[in-house]
């Protein structure tokens, strides 16, 4: 693949993601508390996360074994962030959430995967063809602010899906209003989190896949803590007023 193919490759995702968020602002993806059963043939809610978020592993692991003599020690430095979140969401979450016998459609898991086809391919053909970094780079402000912000945002996304988790005992699958913490100030810190993880990660790379896939990370959780704060509001009478979606004292 030349780089102008590439860079087509990217744009396009970019322009797909930027339509889907619009089209998620009017019809909120059917998994979670928002699951419903006439999209189609249910599955493992589990098993669901599980192959959603190991597929991209799968992708961008192939790519820097098949093509590995164009990877430098300091690019596989830079990917191991991704890598790392990516083991969390695909081989601990999953096993720790406790959602009993719930399940989610099908499709939406088949949706996730082709978004991970996608993912793991943009970092994949970036770190085995295109990127060129050297050891300096791990000197480099920009990389040590990336990384500062990379590490609050997954403090923040771990913490949230924490006590979320820590709400229902065993066995519990209903829902309940989360208190305390930054749950004060917004409904989905979890999704906030996740946010500003990947805009640490754009800069951990300072690369345009990079950006992509930060905007790509906005485009699915922005209006997914939208439809979380509504569906919070509409279920419990006495949820906060002060709180907002996801962005404190704003939004």
């Amino acid at each position: 693949m030349t780089y102008s193919n590439y860079l087509t490759f990217v744009w396009t995702w970019f322009v797909v993601g930027l339509i889907t968020f619009v089209v998620l602002l009017f019809k909120t993806a059917p998994y979670g508390r928002h699951t419903r059963s006439d999209w189609g043939p249910l599955i493992n809610n589990r098993l669901g996360w599980f192959v959603m978020e190991v597929t991209v592993l799968i992708v961008l692991s192939w790519y820097l074994i098949i093509y590995n003599e164009g990877v430098t020690w300091t690019e596989l430095f830079l990917i191991t962030p991704f890598y790392i979140h990516y083991l969390h969401r695909g081989l601990i979450y999953p096993f720790r959430i406790r959602t009993g016998i719930k399940k989610m459609p099908l499709v939406i898991a088949l949706m996730a995967v082709f978004f991970n086809l996608i993912n793991g391919s943009l970092f994949g053909l970036y770190f085995t063809f295109f990127a060129d970094y050297s050891f300096s780079w791990l000197l480099d402000s920009r990389f040590a602010a990336g990384l500062f912000i990379f590490l609050l945002g997954a403090f923040i996304n771990i913490k949230a899906d924490n006590y979320l988790i820590s709400l229902r005992k065993p066995g519990e699958t209903s829902y309940k209003i989360p208190r305390g913490w930054l749950f004060e100030y917004v409904s989905s810190p979890n999704l906030l989190g996740e946010m500003i993880e990947w805009l640490g990660y754009a800069i951990i790379t300072w690369s345009l896949p990079g950006f992509v896939f930060f905007a790509w990370t906005c485009f699915n959780l922005i209006p997914r803590a939208l439809a979380h704060h509504r569906w919070y509001k509409e279920k419990f009478v006495e949820y906060p007023p002060q709180r907002k979606a996801f962005i404190p004292f704003a939004w």
